[in-house]
């Protein structure tokens, strides 16, 4: 079966599911030229076997509020494919998760850790359960009953979940704390723990940074660098704050970050007292709009970053929240580069006219694949029971970033997507994390 033909097939079999469909097409149609030069894998039938994930779990998790009341909420977790190790994804906590969703981000999950060179899987995991307005007692209940589900199915060397939206540092804690209890074992099954309890250094910085050090070396092949150039951003969470951070270490501007209600703007920028002003407004689910009473700037509610001029846009929210009229503001406001710090932020016709425009773009498997990065050292880390110092994974970090944006430079250059200049990131990433998980499926049979 050709690749078309399975992209028909999947979306005829899986039209309800269109997050999942795009990701699929966008992976389908930037690998054709190495699917092509290598007919073992048409013979193995290997995209006809990725697109199916090993097994979706699906569960029901009851809980009980601080009323008394029994909530009943929906889990599952995606297990995609573990063969080039344990399955690694994050689990995500908000009313939107469903299948499509969790397929899709399970789905670009093995090519991102492909990417980072290191041993691990693509799974993803989740609830529909809402944290916005729960007590901490009550995200505690659910998170212990989540687990009291999920812990079947995962292992250190099985399923390593991980946080993601929803899922911080405390849910990750109260979920490792009931795994504990139910298997009692103290090993890696969650990364994101505390720090002296299994936890890496730099694991809540690691997505953020890792996006900013990927632009550093979009920046250098453009024979440009960060310094003065102005960033938009969106989200005001974990990675938005922190690729702020970044931004503002090595010199650049970060002038926006945005919410649910609107946006922040400050033309002067994010230093690091503000950042760390925003850091603890957002920890107290407070308003992003009183930093215009604190520090200045200006508030646009209901609206994206994307009608501010600037240079780079690192959209870090969540998927599809740039839509092609997004992308055309990007263009007219002077635009030159975009940086995926969630995933998949551009929709497909965003992602075309951007790329239409010659401006350069990273999609988020490569460039937001430093936090599954540092997961995959604090998963080593729990193995040989040590901990390496910030500075140490820090270093490590950027090599890491800098070999996923080398690697998809070379594999544009190589398959003929590089045009005077102007790199695929999105089919170099594609084809390089394809072909890792591909030769693999080839060496082990039809097994995997």
């Amino acid at each position: 079966m050709s690749i078309s033909q399975v992209i028909e097939k999947i979306e005829s079999r899986y039209a309800h599911q269109p997050e999942f469909i795009q990701a699929v097409k966008e992976v389908a149609l930037t690998i054709t030229p190495l699917y092509d030069a290598h007919p073992q894998y048409e013979k193995f039938k290997i995209f006809e076997r990725l697109v199916e994930p090993d097994r979706v779990i699906a569960f029901r998790i009851n809980w009980e509020n601080d009323k008394g009341e029994v909530q009943v909420n929906r889990g599952w977790r995606v297990q995609f494919s573990n063969a080039l190790g344990p399955y690694k994804g994050g689990v995500r906590f908000h009313p939107t998760v469903n299948q499509s969703v969790l397929k899709f981000l399970g789905f670009e999950q093995i090519f991102k850790n492909a990417l980072t060179g290191l041993p691990m899987g693509g799974g993803k995991g989740g609830s529909d359960f809402d944290p916005k307005g729960k007590s901490d007692s009550e995200i505690r209940r659910f998170c212990y009953a989540f687990m009291r589900e999920l812990h079947h199915y995962v292992n250190k060397d099985v399923d390593v979940p991980a946080g993601d939206i929803g899922v911080g540092g405390r849910e990750v804690s109260y979920m490792f704390a009931m795994y504990k209890n139910l298997t009692h074992e103290h090993g890696g099954v969650l990364t994101g723990k505390g720090v002296g309890f299994g936890g890496s250094l730099m694991r809540t910085e690691a997505t953020g940074y890792g996006a900013v050090y990927f632009l550093e070396n979009m920046l250098t092949a453009q024979n440009e660098g960060i310094k003065g150039k102005k960033v938009l951003i969106s989200g005001a969470g974990n990675v938005s704050l922190h690729a702020a951070e970044k931004v503002c270490m090595l010199g650049g501007i970060a002038i926006t970050v945005s919410d649910s209600k609107g946006t922040l703007y400050d033309e002067k920028g994010f230093d690091q007292e503000k950042i760390d002003w925003l850091k603890n407004q957002k920890e107290q689910s407070k308003p992003l709009a009183d930093y215009v009473d604190v520090h200045g700037g200006e508030w646009f509610e209901g609206q994206k970053p994307w009608g501010i001029k600037g240079d780079i846009a690192i959209p870090s929210a969540t998927q599809n929240e740039v839509d092609e009229d997004d992308a055309k503001l990007m263009v007219e406001n002077g635009v030159k580069y975009v940086v995926e710090g969630a995933n998949m932020p551009l929709t497909a016709k965003a992602a075309d006219y951007i790329c239409l425009h010659r401006v350069h773009y990273a999609p988020g498997k490569a460039a937001n694949a430093g936090g599954v990065a540092v997961s995959a050292l604090e998963m080593s880390q729990n193995s040989v029971r040590q901990y390496k110092s910030f500075e140490q994974i820090d270093e490590r970090l950027k090599l890491i970033m800098k070999d996923i944006h080398d690697c998809a430079a070379d594999a544009s250059e190589k398959y003929g997507q590089t045009d005077d200049g102007y790199i695929d990131y999105m089919a170099g990433a594609n084809i390089v994390g394809f072909k890792r998980v591909a030769d693999a499926l080839v060496a082990y049979g039809i097994l995997n």
